[in-house]
């Protein structure tokens, strides 16, 4: 049964007539009157009776047309939903909060513009904090510093991000260099997220690997405040670029740490594709779209793209 002999049954009714209805649809009397009897050969029952003065539906005929008529309103009521649909739902991403300073904004713009429809949810929180709660299913997807317990997720290298030594301007012991070693940092007075947060895990490691103790004066989880405190003076930090995204530049010096390994690498995590709902999976496009468009753009300090090989 195809929806062209629905409509065509529907005409003829509605015209009481062969001919006239031909006319309407733009096709031959003989064309209209096969396509008809091919469908009551499927039905296996007579629709229209043939009279003297054109023809009208049986008993059979009566009950398909009514039937015929819904069929068919339905499929306008979807052809035209599909048209005008958008995407609709919510999505909850989390940051870290050097990441929404450069990602948050943008990202929620491009979201409003691309689906209007999607109630957005941002958590900005510690990527520790972000890992535990992708766990527990509390957000739909994250950017991540760790690679730590994702296997089970779906995790996309997104980008890498070259970290600085920040102190204030002019505070008297930063390096006055293009880049410093880690070594060299090791003995200024550093303010430094507490152990849960990613970079704090990161920077661990690296002390580690060059075997030196560094000069730890506070751990300060919240970044405004450990900026705050780097701001006063009270000591330097270790920061992606992005850490300075909130704040006047000016007022801040910061030094490219020269070690190789002394990057943040940055994975687009979320749960895996039969999870999320479409918007999820839209949210996770958009976000990947507008974190490369900003480093292509030059306007995400310090971070560069995965090669084509590595992604």
């Amino acid at each position: 049964m195809e929806l062209r002999q629905l409509r065509y049954f529907l005409r003829v009714i509605e015209h009481g007539s062969m001919g006239r209805a031909a006319i309407e649809l733009g096709v031959v009397t003989s064309t209209l009157s096969q396509q008809i009897s091919r469908l009551e050969s499927e039905l296996s029952t007579r629709l229209l009776q043939r009279t003297s003065n054109g023809v009208r539906p049986t008993d059979a005929g009566l009950a398909f047309w009514r039937q015929a008529q819904l069929a068919l309103r339905h499929v306008d009521d979807a052809a035209h939903a599909a048209q005008h649909a958008r995407l609709s739902g919510h999505v909850s991403v989390g940051m870290a909060p050097s990441t929404t300073g450069v990602l948050g904004l943008a990202f929620m713009r491009a979201m409003r513009e691309r689906y209007p429809d999607v109630r957005l949810r941002m958590v900005e929180s510690l990527s520790g904090h972000l890992s535990g709660m992708l766990n527990a299913r509390q957000i739909d997807l994250a950017i991540l510093f760790q690679s730590d317990n994702v296997k089970r997720f779906s995790a996309t290298p997104l980008l890498s991000e070259r970290l600085f030594v920040i102190s204030a301007a002019g505070f008297d012991s930063m390096p006055q260099t293009t880049s410093a070693k880690l070594a060299r940092i090791a003995k200024l007075p550093l303010i430094l997220p507490s152990g849960p947060h990613g970079l704090r895990s990161l920077l661990d490691a690296a002390f580690a690997r060059v075997k030196i103790e560094p000069d730890i004066v506070a751990e300060i989880d919240g970044l405004a405040m450990l900026m705050d405190a780097v701001g006063g003076g009270l000591g330097v930090t270790i920061q992606p670029g992005a850490a300075l995204a909130r704040r006047d530049a000016a007022l801040f010096h910061a030094v490219p740490v020269s070690d190789r390994y002394m990057v943040r690498p940055n994975q687009l995590v979320s749960l895996s594709d039969d999870e999320l709902s479409p918007a999820g999976l839209a949210a996770r496009v958009v976000l990947a779209d507008v974190a490369r468009t900003l480093v292509a753009r030059g306007e995400w300090a310090g971070a560069t793209l995965p090669r084509l090989h590595d992604s």
